[in-house]
C-alpha cells in the first residue's frame, strides 16, 4: 500500500480522486490550504499545505512528505504544476514518485501561446491565435479553465494575453492514460454536457473516430506520461480543432476511470512498481456521467 497525495482537495471535483486512491488500496492523503476543507475528512491523512506565495514553499512541501511518509504525488493544481515536474527527479531519489509528465511537456501546456506553437509545428489543428489582438476570444497565456476568458470587441491590454480565433461546433473533453513509452493506453474521448467555472457537470462517453485519431497523433508527437486531459471542438463537417491540453489529472476524468477502470492503480502499479501495462480494458462507449452535491458531516469533538 502506498501512501498517495492529492492537491486542492477543498475542490468541489476532488472527491472522487481520494475515492479512487482509497478503492485502488491506497491510502490517500489530501491536502490544501484550508485547514478544514472536506477532503480532510475523507482521506486517510491531512497536510495543511503553505501557500504559493511563500519563499519557502518547496522546502517545506518537502519536509511535509517526509513527516507523512508520502509515496506518491499526484499533482491536479495548475499553480503548482510546473514545480513538480521540475523536481521529478529529485523526489524520485528521495523515493516520492511524482505522477507527471517532464518539465518541458508541461512548461508547454501550461502557456497557451506555446501550446499554440507545438500544435501548429506538429501539424494538430487549432485555432489561429496572436499575441496581438487579432482574434475575438481574449484569455490570458498562462490562465486555468475559464478564468479570464472573454469576447472583447474593444481594445484591451494584450499583455500576458493571447487573441485566438472563436472555435465552434460540439466542446469534446479527451482522458488520455499514456504508459512509460508515452503510447496512450486509454483514450476516452466524452462529450461535455455542461461545464461551471471551468469544470464539467456532466459528460457522455464518444468514441469519435477522428477525435481518437488526432489524440493517438499528439501522442506521438509529445512524450506526455500518466493521466493527461486534452480539450477539443468537433465542427459540424466532423472537423476537429484542439485547443488545450492539461497535463495532469482532471476533475472530470471520474468518467473516464469509470469507463475504464480505476487509472490510480494502474499508474502506481506501472509508474511506480514498474510493471507493464495489462491489456486495457474495453471503453464503455455511450456511459453518462452526472453531478451533484454530497455532504461530509464533522461531528464536534
Amino acid at each position: 500500500m502506498k501512501k498517495i497525495l492529492t492537491e486542492a482537495s477543498g475542490s468541489m471535483t476532488s472527491g472522487y480522486l481520494i475515492s479512487s486512491i482509497r478503492e485502488a488500496g491506497h491510502a490517500a492523503v489530501a491536502s490544501d490550504i484550508d485547514a478544514n476543507c472536506f477532503g480532510r475528512f475523507l482521506a486517510d491523512d491531512f497536510i495543511l499545505m503553505p501557500r504559493k506565495s511563500d519563499p519557502l514553499l518547496w522546502e517545506q512541501i518537502e519536509g511535509l512528505l517526509r513527516d507523512h511518509a508520502v509515496d506518491v504525488v499526484i499533482p491536479s493544481l495548475d499553480d503548482t504544476l510546473l514545480g513538480w515536474a521540475e523536481r521529478k527527479a529529485y523526489f524520485a531519489k528521495r523515493g516520492v514518485h511524482v505522477l507527471l509528465s517532464d518539465e518541458q511537456v508541461v512548461k508547454t501546456f501550461q502557456d497557451k501561446w506555446l501550446t499554440y506553437l507545438a500544435f501548429k509545428a506538429a501539424g494538430i489543428p487549432t485555432p489561429e491565435a496572436s499575441l496581438e489582438q487579432l482574434y475575438p476570444l481574449v484569455k490570458p497565456r498562462l490562465g486555468r479553465g475559464a478564468v479570464g476568458v472573454r469576447v472583447e470587441t474593444q481594445a484591451v491590454d494584450m499583455d500576458g494575453m493571447i487573441s485566438q480565433e472563436l472555435a465552434e461546433g460540439v466542446e469534446y473533453t479527451i482522458d488520455v492514460f499514456c504508459g512509460r513509452d508515452h503510447k496512450p493506453h486509454y483514450i476516452v474521448p466524452r462529450r461535455r454536457l455542461g461545464v461551471k467555472e471551468g469544470k464539467s457537470t456532466g459528460g457522455v462517453v464518444d468514441l469519435h473516430p477522428g477525435i481518437i485519431a488526432w489524440v493517438e497523433q499528439i501522442c506521438a508527437s509529445f512524450p506526455f506520461q500518466g493521466p493527461v486531459n486534452m480539450q477539443c471542438f468537433l465542427a459540424s463537417d466532423e472537423s476537429v480543432r484542439f485547443i488545450e491540453i492539461n497535463t495532469r489529472i482532471a476533475g472530470g476524468m471520474a468518467l473516464g476511470f469509470a469507463a475504464t477502470e480505476n487509472w490510480i492503480g494502474l499508474a502506481v502499479d506501472h509508474f511506480v512498481e514498474g510493471q507493464p501495462l495489462p491489456e486495457p480494458q474495453p471503453v464503455q462507449d455511450g456511459m453518462e456521467m452526472k453531478r451533484y452535491y454530497a455532504e461530509v458531516f464533522i461531528p464536534r469533538n
